[in-house]
């Protein structure tokens, strides 16, 4: 049994202080702070927050490496760094490039899916397969070449390992064919994004099966009084919803906004690229040339191409952006996600009986430390 103690913890509905937390490779209890099991092993949170490990939903590469890299490495080296970030389980993102590339990158990560649940890194969850179902007019940096129709038959091959498809609903038939078939045979979540669907369309395919939007507001058609949009569907419907919490990609005005319309449906993610934890400079996505400069990259033209944001700074930028209390912040990086993603009775917060998955910060959300099983995997 291990205790932490001298930390506020951050429950899913509010934070406490002057309690310890106990766990195994599970959550044992909260219990006072003079209440500590004496043979417990002592960790001390230093008046830091203890909060539940971070959820990504969204996050191409780190360190230089890509998920499309399709090489067992990669991957491990991704992982491994998330851990500095406090993200205790991740959706590795591929991209819309050659299909036999995107089959490797998916193979490779099922093939260490299991290994991760024990390693010195960051558990994969699943995959975020986006693409390359989408639309060229809204492709952002992908390449529209490798672009594709929808084809359940494709993602239906891969359900084991992919968690989220997206792909934009106006690419497949009138009727959804390839949508209601995912959804009916498959336990992948189809999301909407870069999309150039007009607001019914939208709508209707989430009637088909549709439950997410991919970066809200990025590469998709927007909220317009009289051109409703993608944006506004996802609003106006019960989908959860992807935000880059860059401070950059969706201006932090919305921050308030979109908690108040979407609530724990609203799921913060990093969108992150190979660029993210190295210094400014040259680098590469799915073999395009890529500018991080400031806290954005972009392709050579001047298009944005993502992020380089770590997770739990993302918490932080709407923490210190908006009224949203903090747990809720810390809930649209854990439990929300969680929960998008159908995990959420094993992860996403601190509760008795789930998943020990645990991070220490600072008191500006600086990791310290991160436990995943119960085991300490990361400390600062």
């Amino acid at each position: 049994m291990k205790a932490i103690v001298n930390g506020k913890i951050i429950l899913k509905d509010r934070v406490i202080d002057g309690f310890a937390l106990l766990f195994t490779d599970v959550i044992e209890g909260i219990v006072p702070a003079d209440s500590v099991p004496a043979d417990a092993e002592i960790i001390d949170a230093e008046g830091g927050y203890v909060s539940p490990g971070l959820i990504d939903l969204h996050i191409h590469g780190y360190l230089g490496c890509d998920v499309c890299d399709g090489e067992e490495s990669s991957i491990r080296t991704i992982s491994k760094g998330l851990l500095a970030n406090g993200v205790t389980g991740y959706l590795p993102t591929t991209m819309t490039v050659d299909i036999k590339v995107i089959r490797k990158a998916l193979e490779v990560c099922r093939s260490l899916k299991e290994e991760s649940k024990t390693w010195e890194g960051s558990a994969i969850l699943g995959c975020h397969a986006e693409g390359p179902f989408i639309s060229e007019s809204k492709k952002g940096a992908q390449d529209a070449k490798y672009i594709l129709k929808p084809d359940a038959k494709l993602v239906k091959e891969y359900a084991d390992i992919i968690k989220i498809i997206t792909l934009a609903p106006e690419t497949d038939t009138e009727d959804f064919a390839a949508i209601r078939e995912i959804c009916r045979d498959t336990d992948v979540v189809v999301s909407m994004g870069h999309t150039s669907s007009d607001y019914d369309t939208a709508v209707r395919s989430t009637a088909a099966g549709v439950k997410h939007a991919t970066h809200l507001f990025n590469a998709m058609t927007p909220l317009a009084h009289r051109a409703p949009g993608v944006v506004t569907a996802a609003l106006n419907t019960d989908v959860s919803c992807e935000l880059i919490v860059d401070t950059f990609h969706v201006d932090k005005c919305f921050y308030d906004i979109l908690w108040k319309l979407k609530g724990r449906k609203l799921c913060f993610i990093t969108d992150c690229l190979p660029a993210g934890g190295l210094p400014y400079g040259e680098y590469t996505l799915g073999g395009a040339k890529i500018i991080y400069r400031g806290i954005v990259c972009r392709l050579e033209d001047g298009t944005v191409a993502g992020s380089v944001l770590h997770l739990n700074k993302g918490v932080w930028n709407v923490y210190s952006n908006s009224s949203i209390p903090l747990h809720e912040c810390v809930n649209g990086a854990s439990l929300n996600p969680a929960a998008a993603i159908g995990v959420e009775k094993t992860k996403g917060s601190i509760e008795v009986g789930k998943d020990a998955d645990i991070i220490i910060t600072d008191e500006t959300f600086d990791v310290k430390k991160t436990i995943i099983g119960g085991e300490i995997k990361y400390e600062a």
